[in-house]
């Protein structure tokens, strides 16, 4: 798959006020400052397109993108949505503004019919982290389909992002008796840009 056109349609705070559900849709989501801007920028080759910030907690609505791509075989959709969702975590915001974006993204998460898949992006520098295993529990306690994506490969040494990409899933095996299938991805170096689209690319043909 090759993206020919990647257009900002809309931002809201309700997952009623979306576009028609219509298109695959695929969200991004993480743990504040964990390079989500920078992924969904790299997958679309467009540096501008999501607004990208060294402050956590920039993005605070269901962002919209729609994403024209190439179609295999004549078999697929030719469009479908990108989402970019507030991350969770820490950033410097009230606890009712926090508690406000959990409920918007739970709503989202659990009602938006058109939804395939939830890419999860783990920060690749750190060791295990409470508040991503808890996210992706209570994604498998709601019945979404979703994937791992292992963020900023390039900002540390290589043996050290294979130990902590190995412990965050033996940490999983530790009450996951399946295993989510997971991607490993710089922006920098434009790794796992390939494995991403083609992942994504699979699922349009399975619902054509």
């Amino acid at each position: 798959m090759e993206i020919k056109k990647a257009d900002y349609l809309i931002s809201n705070a309700d997952y009623r006020q979306c576009p028609k559900p219509d298109q695959p849709e695929y969200a991004f989501i993480g743990r504040s400052n964990v390079g989500k801007s920078s992924l969904i920028n790299m997958l679309c080759q467009n540096n501008k397109l999501a607004k990208t910030s060294s402050a956590p907690g920039k993005t605070q609505l269901i962002n919209h993108f729609e994403i024209q791509s190439t179609v295999r075989n004549g078999k697929g959709f030719g469009k479908w949505y990108l989402v970019d969702l507030p991350g969770y975590g820490f950033a410097k915001v009230s606890q009712s503004d926090r508690r406000r974006w959990e409920q918007m993204i739970e709503n989202y998460l659990r009602k938006r019919e058109n939804l395939v898949n939830v890419f999860v992006l783990i920060d690749s520098r750190h060791k295990p982290q409470k508040i991503d295993l808890e996210f992706i529990s209570q994604l498998d306690g709601w019945e979404i389909p979703f994937t791992l994506v292992f963020t900023k490969t390039d900002k540390e040494k290589p043996a050290v992002v294979a130990a902590n990409i190995k412990a965050f899933f033996d940490t999983m095996r530790e009450t996951w008796q399946f295993l989510p299938q997971h991607f490993v991805t710089s922006a920098e170096k434009k790794q796992g840009r390939e494995e991403i689209l083609s992942f994504i690319e699979m699922k349009n043909e399975s619902l054509a």
